[in-house]
């Protein structure tokens, strides 16, 4: 393998350790000034075991959406809006193709109720309802390229979650990559079949997307609620960090 197509693996110390890095382009920064995200890394964690309780916090999150938003006027909600306007951006209707926080906000308003699909799937949905953020997920303990946020150049793959038919990102959309493999087309708006949370899942990241609307302390909380609700429910060990225009690369290694 060439430089930066390490797999992980674990040191005799039981640590990750890996030349694989997390990076966003500079592209992505001119055209969304104020933009930043959130990673938190998650490894040797347990993601196999029910946990009744993240299924009550749930329906708590879902409640708390329904108090705080009315769907006729999602559209127009202060977390909502900017995602829209950053789709219009990259010529993405957001009438057709929904951040993932509206997306889901306007199922919990029809009054559907999220599946629990394992802990660390949970923990993602739970903290993007109560905050009304985008969080995203990606296992990582299969990795072979770095990963990146950036503007597509068309030429990359993605294979859609649930299905085997590859699709190709249009030029100019922002895509989440793994070297030219799309974990994510559109920002948020789906993911591939690449990178998805398992049972057997053993390390994760997971994104935290902040527009100018979401303050740098707050993405601090929210990173650290993440980590305190998986060490909870799935144990290993975590860090994160925030990229932003002045550091847009971090080590994906332990």
């Amino acid at each position: 393998m060439g430089e930066g197509e390490k797999k992980f693996e674990f040191d005799k110390r039981n640590y990750f350790v890996t030349d694989l890095y997390y990076v966003i382009s500079k592209e992505i920064f001119e055209k969304y000034p104020g933009y930043s995200r959130g990673v938190v890394l998650a490894f040797d964690v347990k993601n196999d075991a029910p946990a009744e309780k993240l299924a009550q916090l749930l329906r708590e999150a879902e409640e708390s959406v329904r108090c705080n938003a009315v769907l006729d006027k999602i559209a127009e909600h202060p977390r909502i809006k900017p995602w829209r306007e950053a789709y219009k951006a990259f010529g993405a209707k957001p009438s057709e193709f929904r951040s993932s926080i509206e997306a889901m906000a306007r199922r919990v308003l029809r009054e559907d109720q999220l599946p629990n699909i394992n802990p660390l799937v949970d923990i993602g949905n739970i903290i993007s309802l109560r905050r009304l953020v985008p969080i995203g997920g990606h296992a990582i303990d299969k990795l072979e390229h770095n990963m990146e946020l950036r503007l597509a150049s068309g030429e990359e793959t993605f294979e859609p979650f649930g299905t085997s038919e590859i699709e190709h990102p249009l030029p100019g959309e922002v895509v989440f990559c793994e070297g030219d493999i799309v974990l994510t087309r559109r920002w948020t708006w789906r993911q591939a079949n690449r990178t998805l949370t398992l049972p057997e899942t053993t390390a994760i990241e997971f994104n935290i997307d902040a527009l100018p609307m979401v303050t740098e302390a707050e993405i601090h909380a929210i990173a650290q609620e993440v980590m305190a609700m998986v060490q909870e429910f799935c144990g290993g060990c975590c860090r994160y960090e925030i990229l932003t225009k002045e550091n847009p690369r971090m080590s994906l290694g332990e």
